[in-house]
Protein backbone atom coordinates (compact mmCIF):
# COMPACT_ATOMS: atom_id res chain seq x y z
CA UNK A 1 0.00 0.00 0.00
CA UNK A 2 2.85 2.77 0.61
CA UNK A 3 4.38 1.93 -2.44
CA UNK A 4 0.92 2.53 -4.25
CA UNK A 5 0.58 5.64 -2.17
CA UNK A 6 4.05 6.73 -3.22
CA UNK A 7 3.63 6.28 -6.80
CA UNK A 8 -0.05 7.87 -7.05
CA UNK A 9 1.32 11.06 -4.74
CA UNK A 10 4.69 11.72 -6.55
CA UNK A 11 2.30 11.07 -10.50
CA UNK A 12 -0.52 13.56 -8.89
CA UNK A 13 2.16 15.90 -8.02
CA UNK A 14 3.83 15.67 -12.16
CA UNK A 15 0.38 16.22 -13.16
CA UNK A 16 -0.60 19.69 -11.24
CA UNK A 17 3.42 21.02 -11.50
CA UNK A 18 3.58 23.49 -14.18
CA UNK A 19 5.76 22.51 -17.32
CA UNK A 20 5.88 23.21 -20.70
CA UNK A 21 3.78 19.98 -21.28
CA UNK A 22 1.15 20.73 -19.10
CA UNK A 23 0.99 24.01 -21.09
CA UNK A 24 0.81 22.52 -24.20
CA UNK A 25 -1.67 19.99 -23.22
CA UNK A 26 -4.08 22.99 -22.13
CA UNK A 27 -3.20 24.79 -25.68
CA UNK A 28 -4.36 21.81 -27.68
CA UNK A 29 -7.55 21.32 -25.26
CA UNK A 30 -8.65 25.24 -26.01
CA UNK A 31 -7.81 24.95 -29.44
CA UNK A 32 -9.50 21.41 -30.24
CA UNK A 33 -11.47 20.73 -27.57
CA UNK A 34 -10.99 18.03 -24.25
CA UNK A 35 -11.89 14.84 -26.30
CA UNK A 36 -9.48 15.88 -29.14
CA UNK A 37 -7.07 16.93 -26.73
CA UNK A 38 -7.31 13.76 -24.51
CA UNK A 39 -4.67 11.10 -25.86
CA UNK A 40 -2.18 13.75 -25.60
CA UNK A 41 -2.23 12.79 -21.37
CA UNK A 42 -0.98 9.68 -22.39
CA UNK A 43 2.29 11.05 -23.83
CA UNK A 44 4.39 10.32 -20.49
CA UNK A 45 4.22 6.24 -21.21
CA UNK A 46 5.80 6.77 -24.69
CA UNK A 47 8.53 9.22 -23.57
CA UNK A 48 9.27 8.31 -19.98
CA UNK A 49 10.21 5.13 -20.84
CA UNK A 50 13.31 6.51 -22.74
CA UNK A 51 14.16 9.05 -20.39
CA UNK A 52 13.65 6.39 -16.96
CA UNK A 53 16.36 3.95 -19.28
CA UNK A 54 18.46 6.69 -20.19
CA UNK A 55 18.56 8.03 -16.57
CA UNK A 56 19.21 4.71 -15.17
CA UNK A 57 21.74 3.43 -17.75
CA UNK A 58 23.62 6.30 -19.29
CA UNK A 59 22.19 9.90 -17.86
CA UNK A 60 24.94 9.87 -15.11
CA UNK A 61 27.72 9.67 -17.49
CA UNK A 62 27.30 12.42 -19.90
CA UNK A 63 28.83 15.39 -19.72
CA UNK A 64 27.04 18.71 -18.26
CA UNK A 65 27.30 20.10 -21.89
CA UNK A 66 24.82 17.41 -22.67
CA UNK A 67 22.24 18.53 -20.56
CA UNK A 68 22.78 22.48 -21.45
CA UNK A 69 21.93 21.59 -24.74
CA UNK A 70 19.11 19.42 -24.07
CA UNK A 71 17.69 22.63 -22.36
CA UNK A 72 18.64 24.90 -25.00
CA UNK A 73 17.21 22.65 -27.07
CA UNK A 74 13.91 21.92 -25.63
CA UNK A 75 13.53 25.46 -24.64
CA UNK A 76 13.61 26.57 -28.26
CA UNK A 77 11.19 24.61 -29.58
CA UNK A 78 8.70 25.16 -26.46
CA UNK A 79 8.96 28.93 -27.84
CA UNK A 80 8.11 28.19 -31.46
CA UNK A 81 5.13 26.12 -30.06
CA UNK A 82 4.37 28.93 -28.30
CA UNK A 83 4.44 31.69 -31.22
CA UNK A 84 2.88 29.20 -33.62
CA UNK A 85 -0.12 29.08 -31.44
CA UNK A 86 -0.03 32.82 -31.09
CA UNK A 87 -0.24 32.85 -34.73
CA UNK A 88 -2.74 30.53 -35.38
CA UNK A 89 -4.99 32.67 -33.02
CA UNK A 90 -4.73 35.83 -35.74
CA UNK A 91 -5.30 33.18 -38.37
CA UNK A 92 -8.55 31.99 -37.49
CA UNK A 93 -11.96 33.31 -37.08
CA UNK A 94 -13.52 33.75 -33.68
CA UNK A 95 -14.91 31.16 -32.51
CA UNK A 96 -13.96 28.90 -35.27
CA UNK A 97 -11.96 25.90 -34.58
CA UNK A 98 -8.25 24.86 -35.40
CA UNK A 99 -7.93 21.28 -35.80
CA UNK A 100 -4.71 19.62 -35.62
CA UNK A 101 -4.46 15.77 -36.33
CA UNK A 102 -4.31 14.10 -33.48
CA UNK A 103 -0.64 12.26 -34.57
CA UNK A 104 0.98 15.90 -34.76
CA UNK A 105 -0.38 16.99 -31.96
CA UNK A 106 1.10 13.78 -30.29
CA UNK A 107 4.33 13.89 -31.56
CA UNK A 108 5.02 17.63 -30.64
CA UNK A 109 3.72 16.77 -27.06
CA UNK A 110 6.14 13.80 -26.87
CA UNK A 111 9.03 16.23 -28.03
CA UNK A 112 8.18 18.89 -25.82
CA UNK A 113 8.40 15.94 -23.13
CA UNK A 114 11.51 14.29 -24.61
CA UNK A 115 13.27 17.50 -24.00
CA UNK A 116 11.75 18.79 -20.89
CA UNK A 117 14.33 19.16 -18.20
CA UNK A 118 11.56 18.60 -15.59
CA UNK A 119 10.73 15.00 -16.49
CA UNK A 120 14.74 14.26 -16.85
CA UNK A 121 15.62 15.96 -13.19
CA UNK A 122 12.35 14.31 -11.44
CA UNK A 123 13.97 10.54 -12.68
CA UNK A 124 17.41 11.84 -11.98
CA UNK A 125 16.77 12.85 -8.09
CA UNK A 126 13.48 11.21 -7.42
CA UNK A 127 11.71 8.91 -9.78
CA UNK A 128 14.92 6.90 -10.78
CA UNK A 129 16.51 5.99 -7.17
CA UNK A 130 12.69 4.82 -5.71
CA UNK A 131 11.98 2.65 -8.62
CA UNK A 132 15.76 1.10 -8.46
CA UNK A 133 15.08 0.59 -4.45
CA UNK A 134 11.56 -0.86 -5.27
CA UNK A 135 12.68 -3.23 -8.26
CA UNK A 136 15.63 -4.37 -5.68
CA UNK A 137 13.40 -5.23 -3.49
CA UNK A 138 11.20 -7.21 -6.43
CA UNK A 139 10.00 -6.79 -9.61
CA UNK A 140 6.33 -6.84 -8.45
CA UNK A 141 7.19 -3.77 -6.13
CA UNK A 142 8.64 -1.97 -8.69
CA UNK A 143 5.88 -2.67 -11.23
CA UNK A 144 2.98 -1.34 -8.74
CA UNK A 145 5.23 1.90 -8.29
CA UNK A 146 5.04 2.41 -11.92
CA UNK A 147 1.36 1.63 -12.10
CA UNK A 148 0.54 3.65 -9.77
CA UNK A 149 2.47 6.70 -10.73
CA UNK A 150 1.49 6.86 -14.68
CA UNK A 151 -2.81 6.03 -13.04
CA UNK A 152 -1.86 9.61 -11.33
CA UNK A 153 0.09 11.51 -13.64
CA UNK A 154 -2.09 10.28 -17.17
CA UNK A 155 -5.46 10.92 -14.97
CA UNK A 156 -3.92 14.04 -13.55
CA UNK A 157 -3.13 15.36 -17.42
CA UNK A 158 -6.73 13.81 -18.36
CA UNK A 159 -8.73 15.94 -16.02
CA UNK A 160 -6.15 19.34 -16.88
CA UNK A 161 -7.31 18.79 -20.56
CA UNK A 162 -11.29 18.49 -19.17
CA UNK A 163 -11.37 20.99 -17.29
CA UNK A 164 -9.78 23.74 -19.47
CA UNK A 165 -11.56 22.51 -22.49
CA UNK A 166 -15.08 22.41 -20.47
CA UNK A 167 -13.91 26.55 -19.45
CA UNK A 168 -13.20 26.71 -23.09
CA UNK A 169 -17.39 26.06 -24.06
CA UNK A 170 -18.01 29.24 -22.45
CA UNK A 171 -17.95 30.66 -25.90
CA UNK A 172 -15.74 31.83 -28.63
CA UNK A 173 -14.34 35.31 -26.57
CA UNK A 174 -13.36 32.41 -23.63
CA UNK A 175 -11.67 30.06 -26.18
CA UNK A 176 -9.73 32.44 -27.63
CA UNK A 177 -8.65 34.08 -24.28
CA UNK A 178 -7.67 30.69 -23.08
CA UNK A 179 -5.97 29.31 -25.90
CA UNK A 180 -3.84 33.01 -25.46
CA UNK A 181 -3.01 31.94 -21.97
CA UNK A 182 -2.22 28.84 -22.69
CA UNK A 183 0.18 30.03 -25.68
CA UNK A 184 1.67 32.91 -23.02
CA UNK A 185 2.14 29.52 -20.92
CA UNK A 186 4.31 28.00 -23.63
CA UNK A 187 6.30 31.05 -24.12
CA UNK A 188 7.02 31.20 -20.43
CA UNK A 189 8.01 27.87 -19.91
CA UNK A 190 10.34 28.04 -23.24
CA UNK A 191 11.99 31.01 -22.29
CA UNK A 192 12.77 29.80 -18.51
CA UNK A 193 14.13 26.62 -20.12
CA UNK A 194 16.50 28.61 -22.23
CA UNK A 195 17.28 30.83 -19.47
CA UNK A 196 17.84 27.58 -17.36
CA UNK A 197 19.75 26.37 -20.08
CA UNK A 198 22.23 29.37 -20.35
CA UNK A 199 23.04 29.93 -16.55
CA UNK A 200 23.16 26.14 -16.14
Amino acid sequence: MLILVKGATLGLSGALSPGPLQAYLLAQSARQGPWRALPLALVPLVTDPVIIATVLAVLSRLPPAALVAMRLGGGAFVIWLGVNALLALRRRPAGGPAVHAPPVGFVRAAIVNITNPNAWGFWIAVGGPTLAGFWRESPGRGAGFLAAFYLALCGGNAALVFLFGELGQLGPRAARALAAASACLLLFFGAWQLRDGLLG
